[in-house]
């Protein structure tokens, strides 16, 4: 089997055509020396053996290895072989450095522009590269989750997988996790649905990507929540469409009940908006069902932590309030497993299940089939709803940890009014004459990952409120302790009253 490095030469040897073989052999090994493809200390290969890989007589290989010596490329050891010196001649590296000058040059002289799509969408980037931690938003515990009891499951599956788990899925996804979600949100969601409604996505992300690309055209009016998910947002522009950012108050999203322009698709939160945590009332469900009924639009319902509400009854969901309702409910497994399971899912109408699953498999070739079915077994055999329950119960102390802190601290004003009992996150309320985004900022230098709500608002939102999501989920409560004590250092030195 020939070696990397004889793939290597081959390939160079094509493109070094000047001079005798010899010389070229040899060039092409400095090169390779110089660019670190053989590192210092490596031992070349035998003589005997490289010229059988490239197809080459063994005196050129000699040759070239003695002309690498002679340059001080080499050491030749009698009995051990050739090796790469430790130090590279000097001489070679000033020259090396000369030859390069030019084309350096002439490589920063070019210039290279990104599509349109691709600088807008980079002009409004959002993702944090921190991702764990006081207070990063939205971040579950991902060490208490039985990663002992899923292992096991994934091992089992893994010893002698189905030729079926292992080729490309389209298929919509693993049919046994199709099926006991099926069940799942019939119970937990009153979510009105069938396996053969429910596809597998890799996310939200890829779920938002799948139904603006499927549903929408280029300049269609899209409806979102203002303030909303930056990440939904960001998708949707460099999908084309023209986003319609409607406001919310205490009852979700406020909807324009005679469009000029009716929307295609309407994204919502309704059973926690996202960022502020208001519920969608009856009553504005039953507005968006109407307006999507009469426009022939489709709401899109993300139900991103629903499984989370620590008092009160849980919300149903707005897919299931009415019969073949214009509804497409989108869900994930990243806040009540861990985020790097890629697993998310949408359910869709009968009718549009088809089209979308063929679209899925064109752009996305599913995969991960192994996992799916892992966790399609994880569900159906108790572990995923006792391990919810577990959950809901530490984060309810967490979130009563961190909301008597802000009372201590700060007050009954420094909570937001749309707060609830529920999700990963709470926000944490700022004077309007605060500059929610250098606070955390400064935050952020003190190892504090804070978001400012500022930001999830569109540019052109005149009302933008001011404040801070705190994510309680991913911290104890000595560590929220220990984080809130530097949080209120920060809201002080940026002039911010607190009690003590």
């Amino acid at each position: 089997m020939r070696s990397l490095l004889g793939d290597y030469l081959l390939q160079r040897l094509q493109q070094d055509i000047d001079g005798t073989l010899q010389l070229r052999l040899f060039r092409c090994l400095r090169n390779a020396i110089i660019d670190g493809v053989l590192a210092p200390k490596t031992r070349l290969p035998a003589s005997r053996d490289l010229a059988k890989e490239i197809k080459v007589s063994r005196n050129t290989v000699l040759s070239a290895y003695e002309q690498l010596q002679a340059q001080g490329y080499v050491d030749a050891r009698t009995g051990q072989g050739t090796w790469v010196t430790d130090k590279l001649p000097e001489s070679f590296l000033v020259k090396a450095e000369n030859s390069n000058a030019p084309i350096q040059e002439k490589k920063s002289q070019q210039s290279y522009s990104l599509s349109q799509r691709g600088s807008y969408l980079i002009g409004y980037s959002a993702a944090s590269p921190y991702q764990w931690g006081a207070f990063v938003p939205g971040a579950p515990d991902v060490t208490e989750f039985p990663h002992h009891i899923f292992s096991k499951i994934q091992t089992r599956l893994s010893r002698e997988p189905e030729i079926t788990r292992l080729i490309y899925s389209n298929a919509g996804g693993c049919l046994e996790l199709r099926q006991e979600l099926a069940e799942y949100l019939k119970i937990a969601r009153s979510v009105q649905c069938d396996a053969d409604q429910i596809i597998i996505t890799e996310g939200t992300h890829q779920a938002i990507d799948l139904v603006s690309r499927t549903l929408s055209d280029i300049g269609d009016e899209v409806w979102i929540e203002d303030p909303a998910y930056w990440g939904a947002r960001n998708i949707l522009r460099i999908n084309g469409v023209n986003l319609r950012s409607l406001p919310v108050d205490q009852e979700g999203i406020i909807p324009d009940l005679d469009p000029k322009v009716p929307p295609k698709l309407i994204f919502v939160t309704p059973s926690h908006q996202y960022p502020l945590g208001s519920h969608l009332s009856l009553e504005r469900r039953k507005q968006l069902i109407a307006i999507a009924r009469q426009h022939k639009s489709w709401i899109v319902e993300d139900d991103y932590d629903s499984e989370f509400r620590f008092s009160g009854q849980p919300y149903p969901s707005l897919q299931g309030l009415e019969p073949d309702s214009p509804v497409i409910y989108m869900g994930t497994f990243s806040k009540t497993i861990y985020p790097a399971l890629r697993i998310g899912y949408l359910v869709v109408p009968k009718k549009l299940f088809s089209p979308l699953r063929i679209v899925a498999s064109e752009l996305y070739r599913g995969g991960h089939l192994i996992d799916q079915k892992a966790l399609a077994e994880f569900i159906r055999e108790g572990h995923y709803e006792a391990h919810i329950r577990r959950m809901r119960l530490l984060y309810s102390k967490r979130h009563a940890f961190l909301i008597n802190l802000i009372h201590r601290h700060l007050g009954e004003d420094f909570l937001h009014e749309y707060n609830t009992a529920a999700g990963l996150h709470l926000i944490l309320k700022l004077p309007s004459s605060s500059d929610d985004v250098l606070i955390a900022s400064n935050a952020l230098d003190q190892g504090i990952k804070v978001r400012a709500l500022s930001q999830y608002y569109t540019k052109h939102y005149s009302t933008r409120q001011k404040g801070l999501l705190l994510g309680f989920a991913c911290v104890s409560e000595q560590e929220i302790l220990v984080a809130f004590g530097v949080l209120l250092k920060c809201l002080r030195d940026n002039g911010i009253h607190t009690l003590n």
